[in-house]
Formats: C-alpha cells, sequence, structure tokens
C-alpha cells in the first residue's frame, strides 16, 4: 500500500448520500491513519493518561479486543460476514473454524490489505471484503449464519444502530446470530478511553446499557447472551 494514497478515500466511494456520510468518513480517517503508522497528534495531558501509554505501546488492544467466539463461535461451513473486519482474517483462527469470511469495511487499508492476503491464506475460505458503511451492506437478503460486529459501536448514536440492525436482520438467515459489543459506560476505563479516542479523531458515545438493550428489543431481537469485557460488553442477539 503506497504511503501516498489518500488515507479518507472512503468518502470518494459512491455510496449513498445520507446524514451519517460525514462521521463515517471521519471514523476511516482516524483508523486509516493508525493502520498507516501515521503520526496522532495529541495535547501533553492526554499523553500523560495512562490508558494513552497503553494505547502507545500496544498494551490497550488486547485489553478492549472482544472475543465474539466464547458467545458465538463460528462454524464449519457456515457463511460469517464481520463488519468493521479490520485485518481479523489474518488475526483470529478462521481456518480452525472452517466458515466462510465475509467483510465489510469502511477503511480502504484494511479492506484493500486483507484482499490481498486473504486469499493467500485459504483462498476457499476468504470470501473478499467490501467498502462499505454497516448501514448499507453489500449483500443478498438471508446470507449469512452469522454476522459479527465489534470495536466501533459506540462511534455512533444509537440512532444509526437501528438502521445496522436493520440491515443485519435483512442479510441473516432464519434463527441466525448476531454478535457485536457495546461500550459499558460503567466501566471504569470507558470516560478515559472516550477522551483518547476523541484526540485520535473519534467522538465516541456514551450510552448506557438500558438504552441499547431497548434499541435491540425495539429492533424485534431477542439477548441470547451477554459478556462484560474490561471495556466492551459482548451481546449476542437474535431476530
Amino acid at each position: 500500500m503506497s504511503k501516498n494514497q489518500p488515507i479518507n478515500s472512503f468518502k470518494n466511494k459512491n455510496y449513498s448520500l445520507d446524514k451519517w456520510q460525514e462521521r463515517i468518513a471521519q471514523i476511516a480517517y482516524r483508523f486509516n491513519k493508525e493502520y498507516q503508522k501515521e503520526p496522532f497528534e495529541v495535547p501533553a495531558e492526554v499523553e500523560e493518561m495512562p490508558i494513552y501509554k497503553e494505547w502507545k505501546n500496544g498494551i490497550l488492544a488486547y485489553k478492549i479486543a472482544s472475543p465474539f467466539w466464547e458467545i458465538a463461535q463460528p462454524q464449519k461451513n457456515q457463511r460469517c460476514l464481520d463488519i468493521g473486519c479490520g485485518v481479523s482474517f489474518l488475526i483470529y483462527p478462521w481456518r480452525n473454524w472452517q466458515t466462510y469470511f465475509y467483510g465489510q469495511e469502511i477503511s480502504n487499508i484494511a479492506r484493500d490489505t486483507l484482499n490481498s492476503r486473504g486469499s493467500q491464506l485459504n483462498s476457499k475460505l476468504f470470501k473478499g471484503v467490501e467498502l462499505g458503511p454497516a448501514h448499507q451492506l453489500n449483500y443478498d437478503a438471508a446470507q449469512f449464519d452469522l454476522v459479527i460486529a465489534t470495536g466501533f459501536s459506540c462511534y455512533f448514536p444509537l440512532e444509526y444502530w437501528q438502521s445496522v440492525l436493520s440491515e443485519v436482520k435483512r442479510v441473516l438467515k432464519p434463527g441466525g446470530y448476531f454478535v457485536f459489543d457495546i461500550l459499558n459506560s460503567e466501566q471504569p476505563l470507558a470516560e478515559d478511553w472516550a477522551v483518547l479516542e476523541t484526540y485520535l479523531g473519534a467522538e465516541v458515545f456514551l450510552e448506557t446499557a438500558s438504552d441499547w438493550e431497548k434499541t435491540i428489543k425495539n429492533a424485534g431481537a431477542k439477548i441470547v447472551k451477554k459478556q462484560l469485557g474490561e471495556l466492551f460488553e459482548l451481546y449476542k442477539i437474535r431476530f
């Protein structure tokens, strides 16, 4: 990937224009900077925060990762869609699970990296990554047994997630599961992490678990299982 490639090229793509476009482009820009190892400038007081030092040293990524497979492990020959997948096919044991992997991303850097390397790892299981937002999935109705979306719900308000839930319901097979995580605002790290992400270029919404569960219920879904982590809480739901 050339260092000269525009890191905010997502907003040049031909997606339907709506009120979420600017925010999506902003989040894509923030993560493209990280993928390309572009420098982030933050105030000195933020640099002194313990959570910033953990982020800088790479420790934070392990603390905030959501192990979705612990509550919904992909099964052999299932079709799974990973929304906001980043480079997960290169990190998680998809080949061991023998699950057909499909992805959708707003980061063109992550999309291109995964599309260039995924098929080299396993051309049978890796089905490619589409560039697009979570509320406009580039897949057919009732295509997937399992849909995953971790690590990005907090960058959008609940209103946006109403649209995401509707789209996920469309692409899931009857009886399929949706696994995603939320930022649990009651966790000790939540506010510091929100401050850090804001200075890294991505505003965070601190919603309550109660409001999230109302949103899930209003979408016609039932919570099957929950799992609380150090910062994020995993939900497994079924429509």
